[in-house]
């Protein structure tokens, strides 16, 4: 049976996750269903604010980065300088700043979360682009070797882990042709695709 016309799927599209008889869709919901199941979501509704908060804005850096080898070939330079501009201006001192502020080794309360994991993962994304961009954030470099070092995370950060590497070239061409993206995308702000290519 396919997925599409068996109505599995709520908005005909992917992710799906099958978990506790349920098909979960729309990645936040899967995410959020996944934390609160597994103890990573706070324990107060204040907690769950900060998490969302926090998570939202890692999406949108996160996003940043995936959809860069997808830039149009004479805006990749200028978009990857607008990524790092932004994540070293206005992303990673937000999470500096929690860190120093709260006094703890995670960003909310006094246990690990999953915005804990995402900040784990977009560090990651982000220093494959540029692998010194953490040296003016001493806390967040911190951060990174303590959430590394967590048993099950450090297993997963091994090779030969189910960890997805960033786009190469031929995945790259691989997207643009599933997508019809003749050289790429143009981005507006590097949040929203304004023309397909």
């Amino acid at each position: 049976m396919h997925l599409h016309h068996g109505g599995i799927l709520m908005y005909e599209e992917v992710p799906m996750v099958e978990m506790d008889g349920m098909n979960l869709v729309e990645t936040r919901a899967i995410l959020r269903y996944i934390a609160a199941k597994y103890d990573l979501y706070g324990r107060t509704p204040k907690e769950q604010a900060w998490i969302d908060m926090y998570a939202e804005g890692l999406k949108d850096l996160s996003d940043m980065v995936k959809f860069l080898p997808l830039s149009l070939p004479g805006e990749k330079e200028m978009n990857l300088q607008y990524i790092l501009e932004r994540a070293t201006t206005r992303f990673f001192p937000v999470y500096e700043k929690a860190l120093r502020d709260r006094g703890q080794d995670f960003l909310v309360g006094d246990r690990q979360s999953w915005t804990d994991v995402q900040l784990l993962e977009v560090i990651f994304m982000v220093e494959e682009c540029k692998p010194k961009v953490l040296s003016g954030f001493p806390l967040l470099q911190e951060f990174k070797a303590r959430i590394s070092s967590i048993p099950t995370i450090n297993k997963f950060l091994q090779p030969g882990s189910q960890r997805k590497p960033p786009l190469d070239e031929d995945s790259t061409e691989v997207v643009k042709n599933i997508f019809k993206f003749e050289h790429g995308m143009s981005l507006k702000n590097m949040g929203t695709i304004i023309a397909e290519h």
